[in-house]
Parts: structure tokens; sequence; C-alpha cells
């Protein structure tokens, strides 16, 4: 993998959604408004104001929680990234 996020940005490899059809009725992924989960890949560099590097809220191995509609979709051959700000992220599975 050679994806590093720039500025206080995670990459996040996202997980497989595990569908599930009651009474034979498809559900398409569009009328899902479930939020996303994921791994965390890579973390980027914080900085503050005056320019000096903090630390992330998440860190790489972290799986967590972010909405269905953020951050950038990213294909690597046959998996599926989303750069987020960390900001953007909901929470982190404890």
């Amino acid at each position: 993998m050679n994806i590093k996020p720039l500025g206080a940005r995670v990459l996040v490899e996202l997980s497989e959604v595990k569908e599930e059809v009651k009474g034979g009725i498809y559900i398409p992924d569009t009328a899902k408004e479930k939020p996303q989960e994921g791994k965390v890949i890579a973390v980027g560099i914080k900085r503050d104001d005056d320019g000096k590097e903090i630390p992330f809220d998440v860190k790489v191995g972290d799986t967590v929680l972010m909405p269905k509609y953020g951050g950038t979709e990213v294909k690597v051959g046959d998996k599926t990234y989303q750069i987020v700000r960390e900001d953007d992220l909901l929470g982190v599975y404890a």
C-alpha cells in the first residue's frame, strides 16, 4: 500500500457489508442509510496553529465508524479504502 494520507486525514479500509434479506425483499445499497465501518490503515500528520505536531485520537489498527457519504473513496486492486478527515469520524470501537 503506497497511499499516505496528508494533514489530519485517515486512510480506512472499508469492512465488507453483510447484506441481510428478509422475506425475499432485496434492499439496494442506496436505500440503506447506515454509517460505514472500517479499519484504520494509515494516518497523516495533524498539526496545531503553531505548526506543532499533535497526536490523533485514532491509531493504525482501530476499527472506526464513519458517515456513509464522507471522504474520498479509493480502490486499489480488489480493496476499497476511504480517505476521511479525522474530525469526520463518528467513533472508535473500544
